[in-house]
């Protein structure tokens, strides 16, 4: 058979599988293992809906004997369609990487009785296949990991969009700011409330059923201390760090509340349209609007350098992590309200 005609590859995003197709090879590639599971069981999904009788056979890549892949995509006894997952490209064996490059090079770009799905999550192991499959044209879906906070926003609003329940904004920032340090865990806690409620969502709904979590973490500390309550401020960054809450966790948190404050004050006086250029929702923007009150572009200015202090503290340059964050916290507090 002839080689697959070459093309540029088709980069797909996990976060939108309605546009994740079946082929004869895709590589689910990235390090969100949330988005990996997901894309996985998307394709096996659509072999399933193309043959209700597919047989799926599941190979360690790590653990890889030549011949295996050559072996499971043979013609079938009984001519069921085959849907091959492989797990573990990142640890894969030179043996699946020889045999994987073959395959690859042989592959039609016409949807064949044989679907295979590869599943890399990190590193460059392997990275002669990946470029192969890449050069091929063949699909290759983004899992990326979600780290921003306006991303966790943003994934959470449309695990509600998809399921048809409104949800407010400030609901939505309430969540991630609960339970928005692993996907998984905010994927998990969405299914929830979207199970457990039928009314619209609100942040009271999140405040019933994730409010214990929500004080033991970094953006309650660092409302707290915006809002130039010093003593609360600590309190709730003592439980956070009781709790396993990372300093480097804390301070970004800090970091992330006075970079929209910076932004929506730098905008003042320009006009009631220019916030619409920061990139931030019209909720964001009202909620810092408020939080500015009491604040002196002075004041701004020192906390901002008090959490760029702690910042470079917590990642080594200080000997006590905790104690630079709990000094940050008090700075940014005592901060608000000076000239």
């Amino acid at each position: 058979m002839p080689p697959a005609r070459r093309r540029p590859a088709a980069g797909l995003s996990a976060l939108d599988l309605d546009q994740v197709i079946l082929a004869p090879l895709v590589l689910v590639r990235g390090g969100e293992g949330l988005l990996v599971d997901r894309a996985v069981s998307h394709l096996q999904a659509l072999a399933s809906e193309r043959d209700p009788n597919v047989e799926v056979t599941r190979l360690e890549a790590a653990a890889y004997e030549s011949g295996q892949l050559d072996m499971v995509a043979s013609p079938s006894l009984f001519g069921e369609n085959r849907h091959i997952v492989v797990s573990g490209v990142e640890s894969a064996t030179d043996a699946f990487i020889e045999d994987g490059l073959a395959y690859v090079a042989r592959l039609s770009p016409e949807l064949d009785d044989v679907t295979v799905v590869l599943r890399h999550e990190k590193g460059v192991r392997g990275k002669k296949l990946l470029d192969a499959i890449a050069a091929a044209g063949l699909p290759v879906v983004a899992c990326e990991p979600i780290k921003r906070d306006a991303d966790k926003v943003a994934f959470a609003a449309a695990e509600f969009r998809k399921a048809g329940r409104r949800v407010s904004g400030p609901a939505v920032q309430a969540l991630v700011e609960a339970v928005g340090s692993d996907l998984r865990e905010l994927g998990a806690a969405c299914t929830q409330l979207i199970a457990d409620t039928t009314s619209a969502i609100t942040p009271d709904v999140v405040q019933r059923y994730y409010g214990g979590r929500v004080e033991a973490t970094g953006f309650k500390v660092a409302d707290t201390a915006i809002e130039g309550r010093g003593g609360q401020a600590v309190t709730l960054l003592r439980h956070a760090l009781s709790t396993g809450v990372d300093p480097v966790l804390l301070v970004a948190a800090l970091a992330s509340k006075l970079r929209v404050l910076a932004k929506v004050a730098a905008m003042r006086g320009r006009g009631a349209s220019a916030p619409t250029d920061l990139g931030l929702a019209p909720w964001q923007i009202d909620r810092a609007r408020r939080e500015l009150d009491g604040w002196s572009p002075e004041g701004l200015a020192r906390a901002i350098t008090a959490v760029a202090t702690a910042d470079a503290e917590v990642k080594g340059a200080g000997r006590d992590a905790e104690f630079a964050v709990e000094r940050a916290v008090l700075r940014v507090a005592q901060a608000r309200g000076e000239r």
